[in-house]
């Protein structure tokens, strides 16, 4: 007899008990045995755990709800204590102030003392446009210079960075509540800066000038030299300084076919560059190549103005192409026929009919049955009766 899986909570209740366990996706990704991609599936409801991964997922899940429901029962024990000894603090103020003589100092520990109102210390919350403008002016300079030494290509840099923030902004109630948004900007820009559709453009067919440096210029021909995934791994965990399991879910790949891809990566650059073995120094010369080269991206009003101009575009597109369509289908339907009609068939050739006669001399047959019926009567009904033998 086979065990029914263990239910799971909703995805919304699943993010809710790693938050308040204070876990990250990187850290549940460990636990289970799974990359963070994995996790974050699970969370969106993209994708349902299946196989050893649902139970140790479920497994998780009930040990954090029952945490979590610890936590809140000590939670409400200690609210009701302090509730309790503010009672006491403030029947003991009242009975000093009615009395003559000096009021009389009450302890309270730190641990005991109730929380200010949360009317008092509200802060003030930022409108969505400032919230983008903060997470583009931390992200957008360093982003730029990441996605140059991904792809080779200054204008190309500007312009995924600048997409990946417009595509963003088009998300933003997504992307606000991510646990790291700065992440899901820095994996679109990577994903559009090493698609392979750029190759077809026409302004990407010539290479751009390379850095005037020549140990710099050497360094990103290496770079290039690799494949784009080991590429974007290298970029990651030296450049970006992400720790190995982050490096290998934003790559979508397991930890260890991440460190398989790193550990490459650093042997072909240690290959034609002796002087990058060490980790660290290769990640100075990464910052070094990247800072060098000037590198500006534009203003974030400008990035939410071309994301919302280039919405209205594809809206208005496909709603073209929607009225485009119903126009087709109501022609179609008032000008097709409502009866059958048959095909005609295709002409046959038909055998057995004699060739036609040339015009030319009679022969001697024919010409004595032509003067027997010149001969004959010309005219009137006789004509019509055959005369005897």
């Amino acid at each position: 007899m086979t065990r029914s899986p263990a239910p799971l909570p909703s995805p919304e209740r699943r993010r809710h008990l790693r938050e308040a366990a204070s876990l990250t996706q990187a850290q549940v990704a460990r636990r289970i045995g799974v990359t963070r991609g994995t996790v974050r599936a699970w969370e969106s409801g993209r994708t349902t755990p299946r196989g050893p991964g649902r139970e140790a997922y479920a497994d998780l899940l009930t040990s954090l709800t029952r945490t979590v429901a610890t936590v809140k029962t000590a939670k409400a024990a200690k609210a009701a204590k302090a509730a309790k000894a503010a009672k006491t603090v403030k029947a003991d103020k009242v009975t000093n102030t009615q009395e003559t003589a000096p009021p009389t100092r009450m302890t309270v520990s730190p641990h005991e003392q109730p929380a200010p109102p949360a009317a008092t210390a509200a802060p003030v919350g930022l409108t969505p446009a400032q919230a983008f403008d903060a997470l583009y002016a931390f992200c957008a300079p360093a982003l730029v210079r990441q996605t140059y030494l991904l792809s080779g290509r200054r204008e190309l840099a500007r312009e995924s960075v600048e997409r990946a923030f417009q595509l963003a902004w088009q998300r933003w109630p997504e992307v606000a509540v991510d646990p790291d948004p700065a992440g899901w900007v820095r994996a679109t820009a990577y994903e559009y800066a090493l698609s392979p559709w750029h190759r077809f453009r026409p302004r990407y067919r010539h290479p751009e000038p390379p850095p005037a440096d020549a140990s710099d210029r050497a360094l990103l021909d290496t770079l290039l030299t690799l494949p784009a995934p080991y590429r974007r791994t290298l970029l990651l965990y030296d450049g970006v300084g992400l720790d190995l399991p982050e490096t290998a879910a934003e790559t979508e790949a397991s930890t260890p076919a991440a460190a398989g891809r790193l550990l490459h990566a650093r042997a072909a650059v240690a290959a034609r560059l002796p002087g990058l073995a060490k980790p660290a120094e290769l990640h100075r010369r990464l910052a070094e190549v990247a800072s060098a080269q000037r590198l500006r991206a534009a203003g974030p009003p400008a990035v939410r103005a071309g994301g919302e101009r280039r919405a209205r575009f594809w809206t208005r597109a496909a709603i073209a192409v929607t009225v485009a369509i119903i126009g087709a289908t109501a022609l179609t339907v008032r000008t097709a026929p409502t009866r059958y009609e048959p095909p005609v068939p295709a002409g046959e050739t038909v055998q057995g009919v004699p060739r036609r006669a040339a015009p030319g001399t009679l022969s001697g047959k024919e010409l004595k049955l032509r003067a027997k019926l010149r001969s004959g009567i010309q005219h009137g009904p006789q004509r019509l009766i055959p005369l005897p033998g």
